[in-house]
C-alpha cells in the first residue's frame, strides 16, 4: 500500500529526464532482441538471464546491493544514482541465488556478492534490527523516503528477510565458508524486532523513526503486498508476534474477506483499494517470492485462489479493453502494477489505467500463476514492439504503444520479481527453499495456515 499511499511524494521523484548521461554500470549498448524462431523455453531463459544483470552487473559497487533504479535514457534525479532500495535487494539477493542455480554465475562468484551484501547489511544502522527503505550505497547512511518516513520501515524489512531465510536455507548445509555466510544470514534475520513494530497493539505498523516515533501511523491491514511482514514476524525466533496481530491486525478480524467479483472472477479477499476495485499485481508477488501460494490456505482464503484470481482480472480487463487503448489484448499486452508512468509513477491498476501504461513486470512474474498468457505476453513484446521494450537488462519497466511512450529506465523491485518468479515456475526453487525453512513451517502453523 506504500507505493499507492506515497504516490505524491514519489512523483515528485520519478519525474521523466530528458539529459542524456550513463552510470558506470551502463556503458555498453541495448541488447537487441532476438529473432522471433526463438523457442517458448529460451525465450522463457533469455528473459530471465537478461534481467538478472540487474543485480549483477548493475548493483552498485559498494554495498553489492540493488540500485533504486537504472535510466539508460536521461539523467537521474539530484543525488540518487548511488541509492539502494532494501527490499528491492531482497528481491535481488534471490535472483543472486536463481544465478547460481543457474549457473549465471559460478559458486564462488555468487557467495562472495552475498557476502559483500550482507557484510553491508550489518554495518548500515537500523532501527530495533528493521532497516530503512533506502540507503545511500557509497556511504552507508540512510535516505529518507518522505519527510517522516526516515527510519525503520518494516515492510521493506520482510522483503529483505525473506531473501535472509533462503539465503540461509541454500548455504547451511555447505562448506565451512558457506555455512559461515548462512550464520551471517540467520544473525541478520533473528536481529529483526518484528513485535517492536505492533507499538503494544495487535497490528503492524510500517515505519518507527528515532526522530519522528510512530508518527506516521500506518498500520498494515490486507490485502495488499505486505502479507510477508506478518508471516516472518510470527516466524522470528527471537521477536515473533503473537497471532493475534495476524488476525486481528492483517485480516480486521475476517473482514479481509469479500464477495466482490470482477469480471465474474471472485476476488475472494478484500483489496487494500477503494470499495469494488482491484490493486496492482505486485500485491499478489512480493509476499509471494518465498511464500508459496500453491495448496497455502488459512480460514480466510485459499491463496492460489487469491493470486490466480487477481492475474485473471486483470487479463479480463485486457481483453474488454474497455478505452481501446492499443496494443491490449489477452495474448497481447496486459498486466498493472506499480511502476513508471507517463506522468512520473503510478500504481496501476484496471481501475486506475489513464493512459495505457503496461509494465512487464506485471504478467512476467505472473508466469507460476498464469503461464500461458504470461508467455504470450513476453512473445508479444518481443515479435511485435522489439527494440523499443527490451534493453541491457531486460524488458524495460513500462510502456504505452498508445502514448507511442517508450522510456529506457529500470526499477529494482519491479526486475527482481521477474528473475524469482521465471525461477519459481521452472522449478519452485525459491519456494522450496522458503517454505523449507524450519522457523517459517512454524510461524504459518502458529497463524493457523495449512500447507501440501
Amino acid at each position: 500500500m506504500k507505493y499507492i499511499y506515497l504516490i505524491t511524494t514519489l512523483c515528485t521523484t520519478f519525474i521523466n529526464c530528458t539529459s542524456p548521461t550513463t552510470t558506470e554500470n551502463d556503458t555498453s549498448a541495448e541488447t537487441e532482441i532476438p529473432d522471433k524462431t526463438l523457442s517458448d523455453d529460451s525465450l522463457i531463459n533469455l528473459v530471465q538471464e537478461q534481467t538478472f544483470q540487474y543485480f549483477w552487473d548493475g548493483a552498485e559497487p559498494n554495498s553489492g546491493l540493488a540500485r533504486e533504479r537504472i535510466h539508460i535514457d536521461g539523467e537521474y534525479p539530484k543525488n540518487d544514482q548511488n541509492v539502494v532500495t532494501i527490499g528491492g535487494s531482497g528481491f535481488g539477493l534471490m535472483a543472486i541465488l536463481v544465478g547460481i542455480h543457474n549457473e549465471f554465475v559460478t559458486q564462488e562468484e555468487g557467495l562472495a556478492r552475498i557476502e559483500k551484501a550482507l557484510n553491508f547489511l550489518d554495518t548500515i544502522e537500523r532501527f530495533q534490527g528493521a532497516w530503512s527503505h533506502w540507503y545511500f550505497g557509497d556511504t552507508g547512511e540512510p535516505k529518507a523516503f518522505s519527510e517522516n518516513d526516515d527510519g525503520g520501515d518494516i515492510v521493506e524489512t520482510a522483503f529483505m528477510a525473506q531473501a535472509l531465510v533462503c539465503i540461509r536455507e541454500f548455504y547451511k548445509n555447505g562448506s565451512d565458508e558457506e555455512k559461515k555466510m548462512a550464520a551471517k544470514a540467520d544473525e541478520l534475520w533473528k536481529g529483526i524486532n518484528w513485535d517492536f513494530y505492533r507499538n503494544g497493539k495487535d497490528v503492524l505498523f510500517w515505519h518507527w523513526s528515532p526522530k519522528h516515533g510512530w508518527g506516521m501511523n500506518h498500520a498494515i491491514q490486507g490485502f495488499d503486498e505486505c502479507m510477508i511482514a506478518y508471516i516472518l514476524g510470527a516466524s522470528s525466533p527471537t521477536h515473533a508476534i503473537p497471532a493475534d496481530a495476524y488476525h486481528k491486525g492483517w485480516t480486521r478480524e475476517g473482514k479481509i474477506k469479500s464477495s466482490v467479483t470482477k469480471y465474474d472472477i471472485p476476488t475472494i479477499l478484500k483489496h487494500n483499494s477503494k470499495e469494488g476495485e482491484v490493486g496492482p499485481l505486485f500485491w499478489s508477488h512480493y509476499s509471494f517470492l518465498g511464500l508459496n501460494p500453491n495448496g497455502l490456505s488459512d480460514q480466510y482464503a485459499s491463496y492460489q485462489d487469491v493470486v490466480t484470481n487477481h492475474t485473471k482480472i486483470h487479463i479480463a480487463y485486457a481483453a474488454d479493453n474497455p478505452k481501446q487503448f492499443k496494443g491490449y489484448g489477452a495474448d497481447k499486452g496486459w498486466g498493472w502494477t506499480a511502476s513508471y508512468s507517463t506522468n512520473g509513477y503510478n500504481a496501476h491498476h484496471p481501475d486506475n489505467d489513464p493512459t495505457g501504461v503496461i509494465s512487464p513486470t506485471a504478467a512476467i512474474s505472473s508466469i507460476p500463476y498464469t503461464p500461458k498468457e504470461s508467455i504470450s505476453f513476453m512473445r508479444y513484446l518481443k515479435d511485435s514492439i522489439g527494440d523499443k521494450v527490451w534493453g541491457k537488462y531486460g524488458f524495460y519497466d513500462a510502456y504505452s504503444e498508445t502514448e507511442d511512450w517508450y522510456p529506457q529506465r529500470y526499477l529494482a523491485i519491479d526486475q527482481g520479481p521477474i528473475v524469482v518468479m521465471i525461477q519459481n515456475y521452472k522449478d519452485a526453487f525459491i519456494w522450496n527453499l522458503f517454505m523449507g525453512a524450519p522457523d517459517v513451517k512454524e510461524g504459518l502453523q502458529k497463524l493457523g495456515f495449512s500447507t501440501p
